[in-house]
């Protein structure tokens, strides 16, 4: 079996107990981002298997879209990436 050569790891434990690998990751050419993808990609950031840079390269994102996945799964969790409930987490934000 032949192993492509790439930077960094090829999986990563995840704190419950499930392994995260690179084939885990959305394909490059990724449009259409729905939670779970948006979810994969935050976490393989969070636990190492890509870094940010990596990350933003790959999928063609700006620091800004891709800090704001960060944030949402920090305040609110990965049901925060669904985009029919981000309106609500962001009012909820923004509200003192």
């Amino acid at each position: 079996m032949f192993l492509k050569k790439i930077d960094g790891k090829r999986a990563v434990r995840l704190p419950d107990g499930r392994v995260l690998t690179r084939a885990d990751l959305p394909p490059p050419d990724t449009v259409r981002w729905v939670a779970s993808r948006k979810a994969a990609v935050v976490r393989g950031v969070a636990h190492g298997l890509l870094t940010e840079k990596q990350a933003m390269e790959r999928y063609g994102l700006s620091a800004e879209e891709f800090m704001s996945w960060v944030e949402a799964v920090a305040s609110h969790g990965e049901q925060a990436l669904k985009t029919t409930k981000l309106r609500v987490y962001r009012k909820s934000d923004r509200q003192p």
